[in-house]
C-alpha cells in the first residue's frame, strides 16, 4: 500500500478558480457517469421516484398503525411530528434563500475562490438552517427548543460539581431511578450535556445562546464535508455539492438540535483525517492527532456515532495511506481516558442506555416498521438528489473497487484516470450509507432518525454532485420544496 497520495493540481482538473464549469456531455469529469445518456437519466428519476414511493408507503401503513394501536409513538409518521400548518417570521427568508441558492448557487459554487466558497457556504448553511428555524417563530422555534423536559439545559444546575456528577451519572439513566435524567441527557454520554454546562459557565447561558451555538457550529459541517470532498476527490465536486450541502433538507431538524452539533464534531473529525492522510497541511500529524481529539468527543457527544469510523476508515483507504492511523488513535485515546479518569464509564452507561430505551417508547415501537420506515426519514432528511446520487454512487462502486485494486484512481490515464474523482466520491459516500444502515439495523434507532442520523447526512449529500451539472437546479428543486412543506405544514418539535 502506498503511503502518501498526491492530489493532482487544479490546473490539471481544470478546476481553478475563475474557471467556468459549463456541462459538457463529452467530458467525464462534468458528467462522471460518462456522457450524459438517457439511460442514466432514466436511472435517476427511477430512484427518486422509488424514494418518494418509500416515504408514501411509510406515511401511509404508519398512519394506518398508529391509528389502530397508537404503537409507532409519533403523531405523523414516519416523522415526530404533528399536523400544524403554519407560518411565521421565517418563511420570506426561507423561501428568499431557496430561490437563491437554486437561481445563483450552482453557478457562483463553479467560480467563487476557494476560500470564498468555503465562507460563503458556510454563511448560506447558517441563514438556512436560522430561516428554517424562524418559521416557528423565535420563542418556539429556537429559544424554546433546547430548554424541553427532554433536553440538556433542564439538568445544567445538577453539573455544580463536575466530576461527582460524572461519577454518579450511570445511577439515573434508568427510569425508576431517583432523579433520572431526561430523555435526551440520558440516551447521550455526559459530553452532550457538558458542551451547554460549559457555555452556561461563561456566560452564554439559555435555550437562545444554546440554539445558536448548535446552528452556527452545526451549520460549518458543511465546510468540513467540502474540504474533504475537495481533497479526496477533487475541487470540481466539491463545488458541485457546494449549494445540496447548503440547501439541505436536514435543516428542518438541525434547527434547532443539539444533533446539529454532534454532526459538525464528526465532519470535522473526517475532514481533519483526510487533510493529514493526503498530506494537504503544513503538520499533517497534528491533523491526525486533532481529528482523533474531534473524533473521540464525537463518542461522548452520543453513543451511535462510533460509526463514523466507517467513514474515516474509507478516508484512508482513498488516500491510500495508514500514516496518521497512530496519531489519530492517540488524539482519539484522551477523551475516553479523561472521563474514565473522572469515573464515568462509557460501556456501562450504553449497556443502561439499552435498558431505558426499553423501558420508553423504544421497547413499544415495532421494529418491523421502523427499520424501513426510518429509511424513509432519510430521504426526507437527505433530499430526492441525495437519492439519485447515492444511485450512482451504487453504479460506480465495483469500477471504484477495481480502481482501488490497482492502483488506477492515483496512476493510470485517459477515461480511468477522469472517472476516478467520481469513483472516490462514491465509495465516500456508500461509506456513510454502511454506517447509516448499521444504525438502521440495530434496533436502536426506532424512530426520530430524522434527527438522530443528522451526522450521517454531510456524507450523503455530496453524492447529489454525481448528477450532471445541467440538471442541478431542478434536483436542488426537487429536495428543497419538500423541506419547506414539511417546515410549514407540521409542527416538528419535541
Amino acid at each position: 500500500m502506498k503511503t502518501e497520495h498526491t492530489p493532482r493540481t487544479e490546473a490539471a482538473e481544470g478546476t481553478g478558480p475563475g474557471r467556468p464549469d459549463a456541462p459538457d456531455a463529452h467530458d467525464p469529469r462534468t458528467d462522471p457517469e460518462g456522457a450524459e445518456s438517457g439511460r442514466a437519466r432514466r436511472l435517476d428519476l427511477i430512484a427518486a421516484a422509488a424514494g418518494g414511493l418509500l416515504v408514501t408507503a411509510a406515511i401511509l401503513v404508519g398512519h394506518a398503525i398508529q391509528n389502530r394501536n397508537g404503537t409507532l409513538r409519533a403523531q405523523w409518521p414516519p416523522l415526530l411530528a404533528s399536523w400544524d400548518p403554519h407560518l411565521g417570521p421565517g418563511t420570506p427568508a426561507a423561501l428568499a434563500m431557496a430561490v437563491l441558492v437554486v437561481a445563483y448557487g450552482p453557478p457562483l459554487a463553479a467560480r467563487l475562490p476557494w476560500r470564498g466558497l468555503l465562507a460563503a457556504a458556510w454563511a448560506g448553511s447558517t441563514a438556512w438552517v436560522f430561516s428554517m428555524a424562524l418559521i416557528d417563530g423565535w420563542y418556539r422555534g429556537v429559544e424554546r427548543r433546547l430548554t424541553t423536559k427532554h433536553e440538556y439545559l433542564r439538568v445544567i444546575d445538577r453539573f455544580d460539581d463536575i466530576p461527582a456528577t460524572l461519577r454518579d451519572f450511570t445511577n439515573h439513566i434508568v427510569i425508576g431511578e431517583p432523579g433520572n435524567w431526561p430523555a435526551h441527557v440520558a440516551g447521550h454520554p455526559p459530553g452532550a450535556t457538558l458542551t451547554f454546562v460549559w457555555l452556561d459557565r461563561i456566560g452564554l447561558g439559555g435555550g437562545a445562546w444554546a440554539a445558536v451555538w448548535c446552528v452556527v457550529v452545526g451549520s460549518s459541517a458543511v465546510l468540513a464535508a467540502l474540504i474533504t470532498v475537495r481533497v479526496l476527490a477533487g475541487e470540481r465536486l466539491a463545488r458541485r455539492a457546494a449549494p445540496f450541502l447548503v440547501l439541505a433538507p436536514a435543516a428542518v431538524w438541525a434547527g434547532v438540535s443539539a444533533d446539529g452539533y454532534f454532526a459538525a464534531v464528526a465532519a470535522w473529525s473526517v475532514a481533519l483525517l483526510a487533510l493529514a492522510a493526503t498530506r494537504r497541511v503544513r503538520f499533517p500529524a497534528a491533523a491526525a492527532v486533532a481529528g482523533g481529539l474531534l473524533f473521540g468527543w464525537t463518542c461522548y457527544l452520543s453513543y451511535g456515532l462510533g460509526l463514523m469510523a466507517a467513514v474515516l476508515l474509507m478516508v484512508l483507504v482513498l488516500a491510500r495511506t495508514a500514516r496518521p492511523v497512530v496519531p489519530f488513535l492517540l488524539g482519539a485515546l484522551v477523551v475516553p481516558a479523561a472521563f474514565t479518569l473522572a469515573g464515568f464509564n462509557w460501556w456501562t452507561a450504553y449497556h443502561l442506555l439499552v435498558e431505558r430505551y426499553y423501558q420508553g417508547a423504544g421497547g413499544i415501537r415495532p421494529y418491523a416498521y421502523w427499520v424501513w420506515a426510518n429509511l424513509a426519514c432519510a430521504v426526507l432528511a437527505s433530499g430526492l438528489a441525495a437519492v439519485a446520487g447515492v444511485r450512482r454512487s451504487a453504479s460506480y462502486a465495483p469500477g471504484a473497487v477495481r480502481a482501488l485494486r490497482t492502483g488506477d484512481t492515483a496512476t493510470r490515464t485517459g477515461d480511468t484516470a477522469t472517472r476516478a474523482p467520481a469513483q472516490r466520491l462514491a465509495l465516500l459516500v456508500l461509506a456513510a450509507l454502511v454506517a447509516l444502515l448499521a444504525a438502521d439495523l440495530s434496533g436502536m434507532s426506532k424512530a426520530e432518525t430524522e434527527r438522530i442520523w443528522q451526522p450521517f447526512l454531510p456524507w450523503l449529500l455530496p453524492a447529489a454532485a454525481l448528477l450532471p451539472a445541467r440538471t442541478a437546479r431542478y434536483w436542488l428543486v426537487a429536495s428543497v420544496v419538500p423541506a419547506l412543506l414539511i417546515n410549514h405544514l407540521l409542527w416538528t418539535g419535541w
